[in-house]
């Protein structure tokens, strides 16, 4: 059991259930999900919860500062642990997220803040594109070559870590 959630649970006069729990260990295990995905996980132990519970459970995890959800295209949005940050690159294409570090806003979080006085949340961000796999079989629309105005071929020295979640049909 989370004892630092439910102490902070305690405090506001609530307390840890079960179905809380179940709803952070999904979000864990799962990495990113939807409130169906985790919904699905947590009812492999406990088939009697429903996607309500999972909604409001999300909700107040959220509020608490265990979880953050990213919209990571159309549809419901994905919920992960609030520590796991990182920029989202969408595939519109194939629905594929592939995870960059934050530090790929940088010059963006810079500019925003000195010229507009904006504090970007830069671990709350998806950028869609077009994925090296189907540019590679496709080409990225509008596209003539492999490079842009300036010559440069889009490579970043930033690594980016392919991520194993690619949206459902629903979520597209």
């Amino acid at each position: 059991m989370d004892t630092s959630l439910k102490g902070t649970l305690h405090k506001r006069g609530l307390r840890m259930t079960p179905q809380r729990q179940l709803v952070l260990d999904a979000v864990r295990t799962l990495g990113h999900a939807t409130p169906e995905q985790v919904c699905t996980r947590v009812q492999e132990t406990a088939p009697a919860v429903n996607i309500t519970t999972v909604y409001r459970t999300l909700d107040l995890l959220e509020e608490l500062g265990v979880v953050r959800h990213a919209h990571l295209g159309h549809g419901a949005p994905t919920y992960s642990e609030h520590q796991h940050r990182h920029v989202h690159l969408v595939c519109h294409r194939c629905g594929r997220v592939d995870e960059a570090p934050t530090e790929l806003m940088a010059e963006v979080e810079r500019r925003t803040r000195s010229e507009y006085g904006f504090r970007l949340d830069a671990t709350h961000v998806a950028l869609s594109g077009t994925c090296t796999d189907c540019v590679a079989e496709h080409g990225a629309p509008g596209d003539t070559n492999d490079t842009d105005d300036t010559g440069d071929t889009g490579e970043s020295t930033g690594e980016v870590h392919a991520h194993q979640h690619v949206a459902a049909e629903g979520d597209r």
